[in-house]
């Protein structure tokens, strides 16, 4: 049975590869045209077309998708919004339905895929952890983005959650940013991605529902760092405790 099912994941998979390919070269190009729109309106744009996006193929794919809690995003607040990793399905899934114009942390080794590479750039902060200097212009950058009126996406966990806990250690980027600009936190909760693409698994991709919660905002005002970091992984872990479907 398990031999069966990895076959068909294997036949999802190049479905999945193939109607990505496709519908991303047709996105591409409108995708491109909002670099010549300035900031955020452009970003605003770009967004918009990547949901569109998103909405198309993951349907075509075979993923339903839920989005819950998108009221927490209170008009003219900006935020620091930080999701679990579980999947690489999880990129495609939460900055296009974050509400309004938003950014996220990237490594750079990304944006030397070819044409991917610049689609990537526009809806990116990019960061070569190995390289001091670019991590810290990527700390101001962020914080550029924050006083652009844009969100900022980030994973705390830093990479994909392997492990059998709900959440990996956070890291302190994501709390620092939020103390340091004054943004509240958005802890966002995302179910199910690492179903629908496992990692570790190679060339597999299985249909399914994916869903992402946006939980109310937490305020950095009175808090060091550390509080606030221990605060919304508490916060997050709890709510992914208590409504993952084993």
């Amino acid at each position: 049975m398990r031999i069966v099912k990895n076959i068909l994941a294997g036949v999802f998979a190049l479905w999945a590869m193939i109607t990505f390919i496709i519908t991303f070269l047709i996105f591409y190009i409108p995708s491109m045209t909002t670099w010549l729109i300035p900031e955020p309106a452009g970003q605003r744009v770009f967004i918009n077309i990547a949901r569109l996006w998103m909405r198309i193929w993951l349907p075509i794919a075979g993923c339903s998708i839920r989005i819950k809690g998108k009221e927490n995003f209170k008009k003219g607040e900006t935020y620091v919004v930080t999701c679990n990793h579980n999947s690489f399905m999880d990129i495609p899934l939460s900055c296009p339905f974050i509400p309004g114009p938003n950014k996220t942390i990237a490594k750079k080794s990304f944006t030397r895929v070819p044409l991917f590479g610049f689609y990537y750039m526009k809806g990116s902060v990019i960061v070569d952890r190995n390289n001091e200097k670019s991590r810290k212009e990527s700390v101001q950058k962020m914080k550029k983005v924050i006083a652009n009126h844009m969100h900022m996406s980030i994973y705390p966990e830093g990479t994909r959650n392997r492990t059998s806990e709900p959440l990996k250690k956070f890291y302190d980027g994501a709390f620092r940013l939020s103390v340091d600009t004054g943004a509240s936190v958005i802890p966002a909760v995302i179910f199910n991605t690492k179903r629908v693409l496992p990692p570790g698994k190679g060339f597999y991709f299985w249909p399914g529902r994916i869903e992402m919660h946006f939980l109310a905002p937490v305020s950095s005002a009175g808090l060091t760092v550390t509080e606030l970091r221990d605060k919304v992984f508490e916060i997050m872990k709890d709510y992914y405790t208590r409504n993952i479907k084993n």
